[in-house]
């Protein structure tokens, strides 16, 4: 019988390097895709170039299909292991510290530049102080059609810290779930699963039909990198499945190559849609569903794809997360600390870049120069003072790194 006690806690896994790298790639990346949004054509951003291309939606698109999924799937494998060591009244606590304390000061005291600068871009004529858009910015109304993203307002937003807003809703949601679920049905049927996987090829790819049939018709939200924002919920919730059982990990590195070439086929076979349909990611035309559709399988073909091309696992190690190896008689290696310090640097480095490419894209783009010469200043610009920013304003005290969900 499933009582309401907490499990004991679980020795801390060992850390699987890749994943590490993976988050890092993605932040990283988010520089360069930010930045590349502000000379794309046909998209929203808050600075916006006098001249602009269509390529760049073209080129980023290939991006968007999997990074995202991608960070919730490696968050929802690392909330299984947090999960076995502190207990779910332990994990919801920790998830409110790390992620509820960066995003309120965040969005309090980061947010508010980019639509300040928005609005300064966008008209010559707009001359408000910062200090004086700031109550306008938090004049905001609950909004309980639109959650988990309760709070709105006209110029209040969570903008690019939409995935802690959902990363901290699910964590939340997953805790009691995980406190008094049965756990022993459901062992029972995460192992049938995982045997069926690993003896029948080519059943892991069938969660891609579900992926594909939210897409096509929940439709896509430009606001959310193109996903549905309750797209997400189940790739984290594969992740959490996928940790629960090594057999999983070794599905993913059998199948690949296989998911590799299959997600970007149908990545391929969707861009016409996108480009032909006026809008793609809304039009209920067959054109646009069925586009839609071959997104979200792609999708999920590279979620599998990229970990299990680069798990590089030794023979004799057991089953491992993201998170930091605890080993009291062991000196760290220089790559373990490197590990270390970019696994600490990826939650920080999120929340300060796109304020920061938002801040240097509003003096770059009165430049008159070619696209490619100020989208790479734009690029170094702001991935140094990104970097510059964690190491200098947030990691180096206690109180900041509170601030930004950084352990002590």
């Amino acid at each position: 019988m499933v009582t309401g006690t907490e499990p004991p806690q679980a020795p801390a896994p060992e850390r699987r390097p890749e994943l590490d790298a993976m988050r890092m790639l993605v932040v990283i990346g988010l520089v360069f895709f930010h930045s590349a949004l502000v000379f794309a054509a046909d998209d929203d951003f808050y600075v916006k170039n006098a001249e602009t291309t269509e390529a760049v939606l073209i080129i980023a698109g290939f991006g968007v299909v999997w990074a995202m999924p991608l960070l919730f799937v490696i968050s929802g494998l690392g909330a299984w292991h947090s999960l076995q060591r502190r207990g779910a009244g332990g994990f919801a606590g920790e998830r409110l510290l790390r992620l509820g304390v960066p995003l309120v000061f965040a969005t309090l005291a980061l947010n508010p530049l980019p639509q300040w600068l928005r609005l300064r871009s966008a008209d010559t004529g707009y001359h408000e102080s910062y200090l004086g858009f700031l109550p306008r910015f938090y004049d905001v109304r609950l909004a309980p059609a639109e959650f988990p993203f309760l709070v709105q307002g006209e110029y209040f937003e969570t903008g690019h810290l939409w995935f802690v807003v959902l990363l901290l809703t699910f964590s939340l949601m997953l805790a009691p779930l995980h406190r008094w679920l049965p756990r022993e049905r459901v062992r029972r049927v995460g192992d049938r699963v995982a045997e069926a996987a690993l003896r029948r090829r080519g059943l892991v790819f069938l969660p891609a039909l579900v992926f594909a049939a939210i897409c096509a018709f929940a439709r896509m939200e430009e606001d959310y990198a193109g996903w549905h924002r309750w797209s997400y919920l189940l790739f984290f919730v594969a992740g959490f499945a996928l940790a629960a059982d090594d057999r999983f990990r070794t599905v993913m590195r059998r199948d690949a190559r296989t998911a590799a070439w299959l997600g970007v086929l149908l990545f391929a076979a969707s861009g016409p849609g996108f480009a032909l349909s006026d809008e793609p990611f809304t039009e209920t035309t067959a054109l646009a569903t069925a586009s839609r559709a071959l997104f979200g399988a792609a999708g999920w073909c590279l979620v599998i794809a990229i970990p299990g091309l680069l798990d590089r696992r030794r023979p004799g190690k057991s089953r491992t997360a993201p998170g930091p190896t605890k080993t009291p008689t062991a000196t760290p290696t220089k790559r373990q600390r490197l590990y270390g310090y970019l696994a600490a640097a990826v939650l920080p480095l999120y929340v300060l870049h796109q304020p920061i490419v938002v801040a240097v894209a509003y003096f770059v783009t009165g430049w008159s120069a070619p696209i490619p010469v100020e989208y790479a200043v734009l690029v170094v610009i702001a991935l140094v003072l990104t970097l510059a920013s964690y190491e200098l304003l947030v990691r180096r005290t206690r109180a900041t790194r509170f601030l930004f969900g950084m352990r002590s």
